[in-house]
């Protein structure tokens, strides 16, 4: 018996959606990921995107345990010396709660250019509204 391997032609992709209301960033982030990557299908292969869809909403009522909202801060730099920008949790999740959640789905992923096509299957919103409703997107629960 030889070792199944997918390719793009045999992929079949679903939509799932997730209310991330009141569930910490991680849990919601790591649920994502594996959902976007392909790793809960039994079909799953490293170097194919056998990912599904996902919708994520209500990032505005995530929760950050701890102290989280005022010690963990958003780093990036500009690539000039001295360029390093901090901004802490609290004010990203007041001013884009949505960037919050991308971030942490973004750096779970390859960095290479399957995980960029893996990301453009990642849709974020802070209210309860989205634009997808064509793709019929199936309700999906995280186990806490």
């Amino acid at each position: 018996m030889s070792t199944f391997m997918a390719n793009a032609a045999n992929v079949e992709r679903k939509w799932y959606i997730i209310d991330a209301s009141g569930i910490p960033l991680g849990r919601v982030a790591t649920q994502v990921a594996i959902l976007l990557r392909g790793k809960h299908k039994t079909t799953f292969t490293p170097h194919v995107d056998t990912g599904d869809g996902v919708i994520v909403i209500n990032c505005e009522k995530l929760v950050l345990t701890g102290k989280k909202l005022d010690q963990k801060m958003y780093r990036h730099h500009s690539g000039y010396p001295g360029g390093l920008k901090e901004t802490p949790y609290r004010r990203i999740m007041e001013k884009r709660p949505h960037f919050a959640m991308y971030e942490a789905v973004r750096r779970m992923l390859p960095k290479n250019k399957l995980g960029k096509k893996m990301l453009k299957k990642l849709r974020v919103y802070a209210g309860s509204e989205h634009e997808q409703e064509a793709q019929v997107p199936i309700a999906y629960e995280i186990k806490l």
